[in-house]
């Protein structure tokens, strides 16, 4: 049996195929939109003044990505904040639009309803554009990316994953700005946009009012930086939690991790090794702690972990904690101490010093050049 989404109780009535449309479909019959007006943004550390959700617009076309859709609509339909009666409210509602109200199959053959027409589309918060293969039609590329210019100005938010970005970037509306694209479609995109400034390492990122990512599992990242933007780091991380996700990452790290390179070039002997050192970055991770993990003598683990990995046990447990420093040392409410002790330092004074050797700048000044980058890159 196929697959299905089905938005709205339309697809309940009318033909004997549309009958069979069920499973998922109640996923957007729980979301469905209340026309109600758009909350503009509101303080990125505190609640927001207004009640109404803010209106998340899907767009849906014909082999779409099934990940563009459900990825981004899982994320922000669990998005709650206090009312300040002992309850939560939504902070955001979910709204697929597509080019028409017809049925489209994604890619991986789960069909979906849209829930409305781009043609009587509401006014949005943020509009979101996935990818997919189905964005490389003619017809609807040039119907997405017509839509997408009569509305990105009343948009506060235009956000493109993946793929996505062909029909963004045919606007005109990405031209002279800084993009995030797939390692695998930055040659291509680079040579039908020659005026788009192309990241092809990082997992999103916004210039202005747009947003890109590389796809896939990063449009939950991205997700997740734009309920922190609009709710703060809290509400961002509830949803982390609610969701079982591993890190909620920043839009500057990689999109081939270090852990995953790893674990695809290792053996199986240390396939799973990567991974559980970066789950215990603040316990006891010394050459023989890592030698019985692996079930080995200490001098035959030494020898066949630097054959495998190109460097020492100590380098490569010393690397891992140092990178995730970077990101952590990023993040609001968390001090040196802190960060030092989660990842396995005697004391701040020691971890800076590590951090110093590594990156060439101590913590705090770090810290303080990263913010000031991002100031200047949101004034653009």
């Amino acid at each position: 049996m196929k697959k299905v989404i089905a938005n709205g109780s339309q697809a309940l009535n009318g033909s004997r195929k549309r009958s069979r449309i069920a499973g998922v479909s109640k996923f957007f019959r729980r979301h469905a939109v209340s026309r109600r007006p758009v909350t503009r943004h509101g303080p990125a550390n505190g609640p927001v003044a207004a009640a109404a959700p803010k209106i998340i617009g899907i767009i849906v076309f014909d082999r779409m990505s099934a990940a563009g859709l459900m990825g981004p609509a899982e994320v922000f339909s669990r998005a709650k904040e206090p009312n300040g009666e002992g309850r939560h409210r939504c902070c955001y509602e979910v709204m697929t639009i597509g080019i028409s109200t017809e049925i489209c199959r994604t890619d991986s053959g789960i069909f979906v309803k849209p829930e409305i027409a781009m043609r009587n589309a509401p006014s949005l918060d943020t509009v979101i554009i996935p990818g997919g293969s189905g964005i490389h039609d003619p017809k609807a590329n040039n119907d997405i990316a017509h839509w997408l210019n009569l509305i990105a100005p009343a948009a506060r938010r235009v956000v493109a994953l993946g793929s996505g970005i062909y029909a963004l970037a045919r606007t005109g509306l990405l031209d002279e700005r800084q993009v995030i694209t797939h390692s695998r479609l930055a040659a291509d995109v680079a040579s039908r946009f020659p005026s788009l400034r192309i990241n092809s390492t990082g997992v999103f990122l916004n210039d202005g009012s747009f947003h890109t990512c590389a796809g896939g599992i990063s449009a939950i990242d991205l997700s997740l930086a734009l309920i922190e933007e609009d709710y703060g780091c809290q509400v961002a991380l509830d949803v982390a939690r609610e969701l079982i996700v591993h890190v909620k990452r920043s839009g500057g790290e990689l999109q081939y991790s270090e852990p995953l390179r790893f674990q695809a070039q290792s053996s199986d002997r240390f396939a799973d090794l990567p991974a559980w050192i970066l789950s215990h970055l603040s316990e006891d991770l010394s050459v023989e702690t890592l030698a019985r993990k692996s079930c080995m003598s200490l001098r035959n683990f030494t020898r066949l972990f630097n054959k495998e990995f190109g460097r020492p046990p100590a380098a490569f447990v010393a690397d891992a904690r140092i990178n995730e420093a970077r990101r952590r040392v990023l993040l609001p409410r968390l001090n040196l101490e802190n960060i030092a002790a989660s990842l396995g330092f005697k004391s701040a004074d020691v971890f800076s010093k590590a951090f110093e050797r590594h990156v060439g700048v101590r913590p705090r000044i770090y810290r303080a050049q990263r913010k000031a980058q991002a100031r200047k890159a949101a004034t653009f």
